[in-house]
């Protein structure tokens, strides 16, 4: 194996020529726009950032399009990058300003650089992120663009940034004359005009030579050298995933669902392909069902169990029949879900596990459900996701005592049974939503029990859903008893955050709000949409007990409307 030390324009150079080519054993492109900011961070700091996998060969092996588009190469080398796409990508996408594809849409990754950034080491503590991307969070540094964050300080929030040498970028930032894009400055060498921005209008600025020594420095990136392995040519297609399995077991830097789709593709050429066109046909139904799920519903219906374990032994025909089953399942589940149970969308499963008992009782069933069976399957899905099956203990064993059942026996009121040893009761009691916040599986379900009363924006009248048009109109989250204001008062973390706290509005009417007295805007929306616009999200209508001061007594009634509500929902729905 060879060893080689290349600098970071030199690769981003052959990622752009198409030397480089990304086999299909890799997943896609999933880095957020935080993950890059950490990246660049640590490369202008000359920190470690580990190092590149190649195999060079002439074999014929399936490759898949990387998230930034290539030239076109009728020379182009048989380089295939096994280890460093996503470091790879997301420098081509910051350094050359070009624009990422990401589940079919273009956006580029926009990150500014502090000019006034602390000298020494990092002044933050660097959370690590997940890759999923959460329908109520941006991707974004400025919080209160995105969520119910309006009420936090925002002198403290700019503090906070003003310590960070990269952020992801957002308006409010980018207006900012100490911070600048850095993708404009590795587009140009000369600094005047990024000085000038910056407010410096004289080498004689005692600014001047700082700025100017910190953009060299950032434009130092370039010369980085990573470490580049290089596979023999002699080895086999088998072989090297066998190298890639083994490196990204050992490093843990892939899920083993990803370790698994690796050892299906070296096998089943172009399957990547067919999961990808699935996952778009999802997408029409605004479900979007992670890569990893997809192999794991062809495990459950290859093996009727879900462990990865056993694919690397499983016929390759078995494999391709379990995908055909599979996929007619999950139609279903993803219908179910929509129509049945009025889950627009995955981000209000507790578990993306739900879809894998759904698809196993369409296949075992043929989609013949009679009433009974739908108002069974109904109700443990309501309860079950409620109550978090899958989102306690060991997830693969708790969905394989389902799966069991489903195969072996067919018998949906049976899959209650496990229900109820694991939780005890199936009913919602206001006790149950105390301590209780957006992570909990309860948060769904209040959401869901809302919208079936016919829960409002409180400002422009529009129903309940996650499918609306425009992010002025995106369903948020928001602390009716202003965060900022319990803060103030002495309330702890938890019993702000509460989802007996929680009404769901649009993010237009969130942003108005702010973090105004409850006791005014409350009394302004019954002044002007009537008391049902708070009846109908179970807010007390007793304004005694809007004041902060009342903030423990106002949650206390609310839990208890919130777990009414919730209830009758699930009554109702499955037609007990």
């Amino acid at each position: 194996m060879q060893q080689q030390n290349i600098p970071i324009a030199t690769l981003v150079d052959m990622y752009k020529r198409g030397e480089l080519r990304l086999p299909e054993i890799q997943r896609h492109y999933v880095w957020q726009g935080t993950r890059v900011r950490d990246l660049l961070d640590s490369l202008y700091r000359g920190y470690p950032s580990g190092s590149i996998l190649m195999w060079e060969t002439d074999e014929p092996v399936p490759t898949r399009e990387f998230a930034i588009a290539q030239e076109t190469n009728a020379f182009a080398g048989r380089k295939l990058l096994l280890d460093g796409q996503q470091r790879l990508t997301s420098l081509t996408a910051v350094l050359g300003g070009e624009p990422v594809s990401v589940r079919g849409r273009k956006r580029p990754i926009d990150i500014l650089f502090n000019l006034e950034h602390p000298d020494g080491p990092p002044t933050d503590i660097i959370e690590v992120e997940s890759d999923e991307v959460s329908p109520v969070i941006a991707d974004d540094e400025v919080t209160d663009e995105s969520g119910d964050e309006a009420d936090e300080n925002e002198a403290g929030l700019q503090e906070k940034l003003n310590r960070r040498t990269f952020v992801v970028a957002s308006k409010n930032l980018e207006s900012q004359p100490q911070w600048v894009s850095v993708s404009e400055v590795f587009k140009t060498a000369n600094d005047a005009e990024i000085l000038e921005k910056a407010g410096i209008e004289s080498f004689k600025d005692p600014r001047f030579q700082k700025y100017s020594d910190r953009l060299k420095k950032l434009r130092a990136i370039k010369h980085y050298h990573y470490v580049v392995h290089v596979l023999e040519r002699s080895l086999s297609y088998e072989e090297v995933t066998e190298i890639f399995v083994r490196v990204n077991s050992l490093g843990a830097k892939l899920r083993s669902s990803d370790l698994a789709l690796a050892q299906m593709t070296s096998r089943w050429q172009n399957l990547l392909k067919e999961l990808e066109a699935f996952q778009d046909e999802c997408e029409q139904s605004w479900f979007t069902i992670d890569l990893g799920q997809l192999v794991r519903a062809i495990v459950v219906f290859a093996t009727k169990q879900c462990l990865f374990r056993s694919v690397a032994s499983t016929p390759v025909d078995a494999l391709k029949e379990g995908w055909e089953q599979a996929k007619e399942g999950l139609r279903f589940a993803i219908n179910f879900l929509r129509t049945n149970a009025g889950i627009e969308d995955e981000s209000l499963l507790s578990s993306p596990m739900f879809i894998h008992s759904l698809a196993a009782i369409s296949r075992i069933k043929d989609n013949k459900l009679t009433a009974d069976e739908q108002n069974k399957l109904l109700h443990w899905l309501l309860v079950a996701n409620a109550r978090g099956r899958y989102s306690r203990g060991s997830t693969e064993t708790l969905l394989n005592e389902d799966l069991n059942i489903i195969f072996k026996s067919g018998d949906i009121g049976a899959l209650m049974e496990p229900v109820k040893r694991q939780f005890g009761r199936l009913h919602i009691e206001p006790g149950d939503l105390a301590g209780r916040g957006v992570n909990s599986p309860l948060f769904s379900l209040a959401y869901l029990a809302l919208k079936a009363s016919g829960a409002k924006d409180w400002y422009s009248g529009l129903g309940l859903s996650l499918t609306h048009q425009g992010k002025l109109h995106f369903i948020q989250w928001h602390h009716i008893i202003p965060k900022s204001l319990l803060k103030q008062s002495g309330y702890e973390t938890g019993e702000i955050n509460e989802i007996a706290n929680m009404a769901f509005i649009t993010g237009q009417t969130n942003r108005r709000i702010s973090n105004k007295e409850a006791t005014g805007y409350l009394a302004d929306i019954v002044a002007k949409q009537g008391e049902q616009a708070l009846l109908s999200q179970c807010v007390p209508t007793n304004s005694d007990l809007w004041p902060t001061e009342c903030y423990r007594d106002f949650l206390q009634q609310r839990r208890v409307a919130l777990a009414e509500r919730m209830n009758s929902f699930i009554r109702e729905k499955a037609q007990l």
